[in-house]
C-alpha cells in the first residue's frame, strides 16, 4: 500500500491538475447566531471513507466508513446543520478543555493560589465550563490534500477564560490517510503555568448512526486494569480500583449490553451505566498506544483508538433522553452511541497521586488521537 500512495503522490507532483489519494475540500455550514460564519472541511480518502471537521468546536461533525461489505454510512452522532450544535450540542464530536471531564467544586491550587472555575455540573466544573473550548470559534489556520488529507485549527483562550490561568494557544489537526485511519493531534502553549486535559468527545455506532440499533451488542476491549471510582456527582474519589470480576472488566472482548445494568455494582449505579475513566497506564507515552478497540459484528465494522493519554474515559450515553434529533431524524437515546476520551484523569488537579496536569511557558502539551477503522470478514 504504501508503494501505491508513493505513487499517487508522484503521479499528483507531475501532472498538472492530478487528483490526489487524499483530498481535503471547503465549503460553508451556515452562522452562528451574531452572524460568524462557520466552515466546513472534508477529508476524503479513495476507500470510501469520510470525515468532516467543522469550525464550530472543532467539532468531528461527521465519519462515514464502508462496512465489511464496502458500503459507507454515518458511523457518528451529530447534526446536519449549526443550529443543532448551538441548542443541544451533548459535545456530540466537540474538542473539549481546556480541562476535559470533571474538576470537583470548580477550583483547584497552582503555586499556592486557588482558581476559581466557572461552575457547569451541579457544582463542578465539566468538560471546560459553559463555555468551553467546543463552543468556540475557532480559525482554520491551513487545509491539504496530498497522500494525506488534513485541516489545522487554531484558538487562542483569553487568560482568565472561565476562570483558567494564562493565554492558552490550542491547536487541533485532523489527518485521515489511506489507511483509514483518522488521526486528530492537539498541541498547546501558555503564557503561565495552568493546567490542561484536551479530547475529543466523538460518539460512535459502528451499526450506523441510522440504524437505530444501540450500541450493547458492539463488543469491546479497554486494557486497563484498573478504573478511577466515582462517587456522587461522578467525581472520582482519588482511589484506583482493579476491574477484575467487575462489570468494568473488558481486558478481553466483551459485549457492552453484558453488564451494563447490573445493578449489583455501585459503579454501574452512579453511572447509570459506564461512564469512568479506565487506567490503562499511569503516565503519558511518547507515542500513542492501544488505548480501546470496537467491533460490531453485523456490519464488521472496528474501530481501534491509540493515545499517548495514560485514561480512556468510556461513556456510553447514559444520559441522551431523547430530546436531541439525530441527522437521520430519529431521537437520540440512552445507548445510541459510545464515546471513549483519551485524557489525563478526571480532577488530577485536586488528586495529585493522579498525576500532573500542569503545563508551564516553554512546554508544549500533547495529545495524540489516532481512530484505526477497518473490517472483518463475515
Amino acid at each position: 500500500m504504501k508503494v501505491v500512495v508513493g505513487a499517487i503522490t508522484v503521479c499528483a507532483l507531475l501532472v498538472p491538475g492530478a487528483a490526489y489519494a487524499a483530498e481535503a475540500s471547503r465549503s460553508d455550514f451556515g452562522k452562528l447566531r451574531d452572524g460568524r460564519a462557520v466552515e466546513a472541511i472534508t477529508l476524503s480518502n479513495s476507500k470510501g471513507m469520510t470525515a468532516r471537521v467543522i469550525s464550530y468546536g472543532a467539532i468531528l461533525q461527521s465519519v462515514s466508513v464502508p462496512d465489511r461489505e464496502g458500503n459507507s454510512s454515518e458511523v457518528s452522532l451529530g447534526y446536519d446543520d449549526i443550529e443543532g450544535y448551538i441548542v443541544a450540542p451533548n459535545y456530540f464530536g466537540a474538542t473539549v478543555g481546556r480541562y476535559a471531564n470533571r474538576i470537583r467544586d470548580a477550583k483547584f491550587a497552582l503555586d499556592g493560589k486557588t482558581y476559581e472555575l466557572s461552575r457547569n455540573n451541579s457544582g463542578h466544573t465539566l468538560h471546560g465550563g459553559p463555555t468551553g473550548f467546543d463552543k468556540r470559534l475557532w480559525t482554520v489556520d491551513e487545509v491539504r490534500s496530498g497522500p494525506v488529507a488534513s485541516v489545522r485549527l487554531r484558538y487562542v483562550s483569553a487568560d482568565g477564560e472561565e476562570g483558567y490561568p494564562g493565554e492558552l494557544t490550542v491547536t487541533a489537526t485532523y489527518s485521515l490517510d489511506e489507511e483509514n485511519v483518522l488521526t486528530v493531534d492537539y498541541e498547546a502553549k501558555t503564557t503561565k503555568p495552568t493546567i490542561v486535559n484536551l479530547t475529543n468527545h466523538s460518539f460512535f455506532n459502528l451499526s450506523g448512526e441510522a440504524s437505530q440499533k444501540p450500541i450493547y451488542d458492539h463488543f469491546l476491549t479497554i486494557p486497563a486494569d484498573a478504573i478511577t471510582p466515582v462517587e456522587a456527582g461522578l467525581i472520582p474519589t482519588g482511589e484506583i480500583l482493579p476491574v477484575a470480576g467487575t462489570p468494568f472488566d473488558f481486558r478481553k472482548p466483551t459485549r457492552i449490553g453484558e453488564r451494563i445494568r447490573d445493578a449489583r455494582d455501585k459503579q454501574i449505579v452512579l453511572g447509570q451505566g459506564y461512564d469512568h475513566n479506565f487506567v490503562v497506564a499511569r503516565t503519558v507515552a511518547d507515542k500513542p498506544r492501544l488505548l480501546a478497540r470496537v467491533e460490531a459484528t453485523d456490519t464488521g465494522r472496528v474501530l481501534d483508538i491509540y493515545s499517548n493519554q495514560p485514561g480512556v474515559q468510556l461513556y456510553t450515553g447514559n444520559f441522551l433522553n431523547g430530546s436531541a434529533i439525530g441527522r437521520s431524524g430519529h431521537a437520540y437515546r440512552q445507548g445510541d452511541g459510545l464515546a471513549l476520551e483519551p485524557q489525563l484523569f478526571p480532577n488530577t488537579p485536586n488528586q495529585p497521586s493522579f498525576g500532573s496536569a500542569r503545563l508551564n511557558p516553554g512546554q508544549t502539551y500533547r495529545n495524540t488521537i489516532a481512530y484505526h477503522f477497518s473490517t472483518t470478514a463475515p
